[in-house]
Parts: C-alpha cells; sequence; structure tokens
C-alpha cells in the first residue's frame, strides 16, 4: 500500500511536466543557425565594426539559402514566411556581393539592417498566432 501511494504522489508530481512537455514548440533548426550568422554580424557593425560582417557574408548567405530550402514548421504561415524567406536571400546576396566589391561599411550597415529587419519579419509575424 505504501508503494501505492509513493508511486500515486511521483506520478501526480510529474503531470505539469509531461503537460507542458507536450506544448513546447519545436525548434527550427535552420532559423537557429541563420540566428547565430545574423547575430554575430549584425550587432558588431552597428557598433561599427564591420569585420565579423566581412568575414561572415557567405556563411550568412548560406544559412539563409539553407533555412529558405528547409521544410516549413506548420506554426508558421506557410505563404508569408516563403515571401520573407526569398527576400532574406536576396538581402544576404547582396550582402556577400556587396562585401566582395568592397562597398563602404555605410553601405553594408544599410544593408544587414535591412536583412535584420526581414529576419524579425520571419522570427515574428510570420508566425501563427498561439490558439
Amino acid at each position: 500500500m505504501k508503494k501505492t501511494i509513493q508511486l500515486a504522489i511521483v506520478l501526480m508530481a510529474m503531470i505539469p511536466s509531461i503537460c507542458f512537455a507536450q506544448a513546447k514548440k519545436p525548434v527550427w533548426a535552420e532559423m537557429k543557425a541563420f540566428h547565430y550568422f545574423m547575430s554575430t554580424s549584425f550587432h558588431p557593425a552597428e557598433e561599427g565594426n564591420f569585420k565579423p560582417l566581412k568575414a561572415k557574408a557567405d556563411s550568412l548567405f548560406m544559412a539563409a539559402e539553407n533555412w529558405q530550402a528547409a521544410a516549413i514548421p506548420t506554426s508558421f504561415k506557410t505563404k508569408e514566411t516563403k515571401a520573407a524567406l526569398l527576400q532574406l536571400v536576396k538581402d544576404c546576396s547582396d550582402i556577400k556581393k556587396s562585401v566582395e566589391a568592397n562597398l563602404s561599411d555605410k553601405e553594408l550597415l544599410v544593408m544587414i539592417s535591412k536583412a535584420h529587419d526581414t529576419f524579425h519579419t520571419l522570427a515574428g509575424e510570420c508566425r501563427k498566432a498561439d490558439d
């Protein structure tokens, strides 16, 4: 009888964690990978340090392409997400080409800021509302 009561207490204690585990939103790995390159390029650039952006422009572009090629999770609006990913790839392609062409830091800041805004559109506005 004592073991039955202990088992019941343990199971009751686990119910909240089981419920919350099922409600956890899936992680979009390609989005997370892109975010790494965006954050380590954009934030230094906005502070005047363009070395990370110039060093990672190719990786930023490839991460955008990988993200675009990935399956869109059901928690995202398909049409809006596809359009925003298309824009993001274009933005990152422009950055890559501009770095290769040695454009000014001022021009690069405008471009990375635009790509950053597109990223935030994807991360926020393209998500479906929680029911």
